[in-house]
């Protein structure tokens, strides 16, 4: 080593001058050696980005900046104003009478702390000298920063009126009376989980589904407490220190991060225990037969929880959450009315269907398949099957039982749940619906009700006369839950995406029945409710060269997603088989017979909505049309999502549950983690029912309103269970490990876009409005913890997402690299005296990184400092880039995002210089092109280009294939999972017998804990 060789010299020469100069000599010697060590190994090293820390600690110091906060960020308060410590004093007398008296003191603080510059949503958790506080002990305010906010009435009693200033544009916090004893009677240093959205889809969302989740009072607003052994009482409805509840901590962070939030569709669940109609009963379930100590009894129509069936294990767990008990839905209808919000009720069937159940299968198997969706449910036989129950009697005879004999005068309100008076072991299809219907009405009344969902496989049942006995069922529920909740309710059914605009059996006759017309159309039902999982694009892997045939740049193209809801699959052509799905052979959607192509076109719902409908039998429309008047009633949009994960759009309807046989993938996805598929697909549905016009949305001639109610759009889903304890207690629900890559809103609504948190840092600079639709990627958060300059600001991300700029005609233009179509061919190139044609630049692979580590914080360990690593393989130096991300990324995310970063860095090594003649006007920024002669690449990417006498080009190789998977799930090992309450303690008087030379009886007494 350097250090050593020099050293050695270094003493020699000092040598010189004796002992004394040796010793310095080598010291000196050293000293530079160390220096050339690490110039040595430093040059292998490349630092990126700003310095990555944990969230800074408190601050008091005059004009410090504050910070800026995109997304969700726990960042450190400044200290804004504060009082002197309040003390309490207190006096006891110990020993009894005649012992001394004892006084001790208590402190206090009252103090606001800047948060960040800008308006937020809101703050999450708090944490003080690192352990999070529990917010229901302590009196807080949290101002917002809005131009308007009201000054904090401590601090105008404090400073007197007129004294105290309202800090309006900056948001911050009140902490009233804290005590701080237990902090060694000083402030602590206090840290604030902030939520800021910058995307405009949280502010267009007007109506979310609230789901319960794995539990059977998760929408309980007040607290139910489990008592186990003698002073162990846990919370089954609190696993959060922000609100008294989890249902409150949920609704809370849903009306910040939703603004203009409306309505709550409040989902409610019994359970079918069989796929074939007539042997199906529907039926409340729970998730232990006997637990004791509970302080809310268990009662759902009337049944206690010891007469109630319990849900089928996996794994020695339930398989699915319990049924809601009664008196938590009425109590949470109360509670979304108090807020100022509607309540629209969406009574649910999950299907509890084992596997190794052994029942007979309506559709040919050896046994039904392990938890089915609901849709299923049918004949037995099934349509299609050999001797089916289908277009006969018996389709009408097995509906029957299902729907039973449930009347609405069946029925008998009390405090906490709805008796049934009629048959005890009737467990049907009416008595649901109804019990839910007197229920609502018990509770004061919804807004909305929901005849049910989905049921599929029921509607399209026919019966001997060719008539749709379900159909009917459903119309005879509207009249009698319109006779029970009044003409103040919205009352529609949810009808698959699938279902909803009629059906075509699969038997080669030629049919088409407008099924659910008849529904449509009766006088109780007021909308033609829709469960939207349309699917927006056909992407694949190896569209990434610019081939995809329908004109999109990624996977989840802004305005191809927004174009496909009235093109493409389901509207131009479809898919006869699986095997054309994966060759790409389309057959187009035509209606060869008659021109009315919207009659097969799922996606035509303008076609639909304004047209009379004719059945056709063998293909020949009936001279009557069906009971539908064209654009008569409004659309709703009863349920609209699409999973988190990698080309969701492809595939929005699937889910990941391992447990069912209804878990899958999207068509072509690699199972990564994305959140930005959700986001793109539901802001490319609001963005086309709002601002698409009249073409896209047109107005009726009947009530005037919109074909799409946009109010009515139903966002799926909303937990009641709160991020981040779902999903990451574990051992308290089953489920949390399908969150990632589900269509839970929870964790992702405060996230944000990285093309949002562009635009949202010029606009914070005061800089003009830029491009930003095309830059891919999304953040948990990100902060500006310096704000500089808007360039070093969004340096970081552009680094990391891979996203270039440019001017455009209207200002600047944010992409992700390659996100654009075929290849430019160039043609010839501009020969130039004195210089190569072709300048190339490729750096040895020795100056390359051999690893690259991404430093970030983590949203599911309290946003702790985390690092990702990616290595080359076969790299021949050793180097490493270390990339300091100031922002909050998943696990996941950030493991793809360092393997593509570090892909990039050995993609791009290779650069070119040329001239293309000015009549070259194809070439710009950001194109990706082909030198003359080789069309078959490779593909460069242009980074300048000057104007001249020609047009001179600077260039980098890339390589445009797939984005790395975020793969994986949650951190590894179940979170223990928190309850929080107090509860009696349980106390022991012991008489135990006195030693010799022990004190007097009276001064014996010894406490244990």
């Amino acid at each position: 080593m350097a250090v050593l060789v020099l050293q050695a010299a270094g003493a020699f020469l000092g040598g010189v001058l004796g002992p004394v100069g040796a010793a310095v000599g080598s010291a000196a010697g050293a000293l530079a050696g160390y220096a050339i060590d690490r110039a040595i190994i430093n040059s292998t090293k490349h630092y990126e980005g700003p310095r990555l820390s944990a969230a800074r600690p408190l601050t008091g110091e005059e004009g410090a900046p504050l910070p800026r906060v995109y997304g969700t960020v726990r960042v450190g308060g400044a200290l804004i104003w504060a009082t002197r410590f309040e003390e309490r004093k207190r006096t006891e007398r110990q020993g009894g009478k005649g012992g001394p008296k004892v006084t001790t003191y208590s402190y206090f603080a009252n103090a606001a702390f800047a948060l960040c510059d800008g308006e937020i949503a809101g703050v999450r958790r708090i944490w003080a000298d690192g352990q999070e506080i529990d917010r229901e002990r302590v009196e807080m305010r949290v101002y917002t920063g809005a131009q308007d906010q009201p000054v904090d009435p401590l601090i105008e009693a404090k400073q007197g009126a007129g004294n105290a200033p309202a800090y309006r544009g900056t948001a911050y916090v009140v902490i009233e009376r804290f005590p701080i004893d237990d902090y060694g009677r000083r402030i602590p240093q206090f840290q604030f989980e902030v939520m800021r959205p910058v995307d405009g889809l949280n502010a267009r969302i007007r109506s979310v589904a609230l789901i319960p989740g794995a539990t059977e009072y998760g929408l309980a607003p007040s607290l139910v407490r489990q008592t186990g052994n003698p002073g162990d009482t846990h919370a089954l409805n609190r696993h959060n220190r922000v609100a008294a509840t989890d249902f409150e901590a949920a609704l809370d962070e849903l009306q910040a991060l939703c603004p203009n939030l409306q309505t709550v569709s409040l989902v409610v669940t019994w359970f079918g225990t069989d796929l074939r109609a007539g042997a199906c009963t529907i039926r409340p379930m729970v998730t232990q037969a006997n637990p004791a100590g509970i302080s809310s009894p268990w009662r759902v129509s009337g049944i206690e929880r010891a007469e109630a069936q319990v849900v089928s294990q996996v794994d020695g767990r339930p398989a699915y959450g319990g049924t809601p008990t009664d008196s938590s839905v009425m109590e949470a209808i109360a509670a979304i009315r108090q807020r100022g919000l509607k309540v629209a009720l969406h009574p649910f069937i999950m299907m509890d269907v084992p596997p190794g159940n052994d029942l007979p299968d309506p559709y040919g198997g050896q046994e039904q398949a392990a938890f089915p969706w609901r849709g299923r449910i049918t004949c037995h036989p099934g349509p299609g099957e050999p001797g089916t129950a289908d277009a006969t009697a018996a389709a009408r005879s097995q509906i029957t039982d299902l729907a039973g004999l449930a009347a609405p005068g069946q029925f008998v309100p009390t405090q906490d749940t709805v008796l049934f008076t009629g048959d005890p072991d009737e467990w049907s299809y009416r008595r649901f619906v109804l019990h839910y219907a007197h229920l609502a009405a018990a509770a004061g009344g919804v807004d909305a009700f929901l005849l049910g969902s989905e049921m599929r496989g029921l509607t399209t049942l026919r019966d001997g006369e060719d008539r749709f006995p379900f159909v009917e069922v459903l119309e005879q529920l509207a009249g009698q839950v319109r006779g029970i909740l009044g003409g103040g309710t919205t009352i529609t059914y949810g009808a698959d995406w699938s279902e909803y605009f009629g059906h075509q059996p699969a038997d080669g006759s030629g049919d088409v029945f407008f099924h659910l017309d008849s529904l449509w159309a009766h006088p109780d039902v007021d909308a033609v409710g829709i469960d939207n999982y349309m699917p927006l694009s056909d992407w694949r892997d190896e569209d990434v060269d610019g081939t995809n045939p329908d004109g999109f740049s990624g996977p989840y193209d802004p305005e191809g997603l927004r174009a496909a809801i009235t093109s493409g699959e389901g509207f131009d052509w479809y898919y006869a088989s699986p095997a054309d799905r994966a060759a790409r052979l389309r057959t187009p959607i035509a209606d060869g017979a008659h021109g009315k192509h919207w009659v097969f076109r799922y996606k035509d719902l303008v076609g639909w909505w304004s047209n009379q409908h004719f059945n056709r039998r063998g293909g020949v429309e009936e001279p009557q049309a069906t009971a539908w008047m064209p654009q008569s009633k409004p659309i709703h949009f009863t349920e609209l999502g699409c999973p988190a994960v990698d080309k969701g759009p492809n595939q929005p309807n699937v889910f990941p549950d391992p447990k069912s046989s209804e878990h899958a993938l999207p068509h072509f996805s690699n199972g990564g983690r994305s959140d930005l598929a959700q986001q793109r697909f539901l802001a490319a549905h609001y963005a086309h029912w709002e601002e698409g016009g009249v073409a896209a949305n047109p107005v009726s001639s009947v009530y005037g309103g919109p074909m799409v109610d946009v109010g009515a759009i139903n966002v799926w889903a909303w937990d009641a269970r709160p991020f981040p304890a779902f999903p990451l207690y574990g051992d308290v629900w089953g489920d949390g490990a399908n969150w990632a890559r589900g269509h839970w809103l929870n964790g992702r609504l405060s996230g944000a876009t990285v093309g949002a948190v562009i635009a949202a840092i010029l606009a914070d600079h005061g800089l003009p409005e830029a491009d930003t639709a095309r830059a891919d990627g999304s953040v948990a958060g990100y902060l500006v913890a310096d704000p500089t300059t808007a360039r070093a600001a969004i340096e970081p991300l552009t680094s990391l997402f891979g996203i270039g700029v440019r001017d455009g005609e209207a200002g600047l233009v944010f992409s992700t690299e390659g996100a654009v179509g075929p290849p430019l061919l160039l043609d010839e190139l501009v020969v130039e005296r004195e210089r190569e044609t072709v300048e190339r630049l490729r750096l040895p692979d020795r100056e390359l990184p051999a690893l690259a580590q991404l430093d970030f914080r983590d949203p599911l360990n309290d946003h702790q400092a985390a690092t990702a690593a990616a290595d080359y393989a076969d790299a021949a130096g050793s180097g490493t880039h270390f990339v300091s991300f100031p922002g909050v990324l998943s696990l996941q995310e950030a493991n793809a995002l360092v393997r593509d970063f570090l892909r990039r860095r050995w993609d791009g090594r290779e650069r070119l210089a040329f001239s293309v003649p000015m009549t070259e006007q194809r070439l710009d920024v950001g194109s990706v092109f082909r030198l003359p002669g080789a069309p078959e690449g490779p593909d460069y990417l242009a980074t300048e280009i000057e104007d001249g006498l020609a047009r001179q080009v600077k260039a980098r190789r890339i390589v445009r294939v797939a984005a790395a998977p975020a793969a994986g799930g949650l951190p590894e090992g179940e979170a223990a999972g928190e309850s929080f309450t107090a509860g009696p303690p349980h106390a022991l008087f012991l008489d135990l017998p006195m030693q010799a030379g022990d004190a007097q009886p009276q001064d014996r007494l010894r406490l244990a804990v």
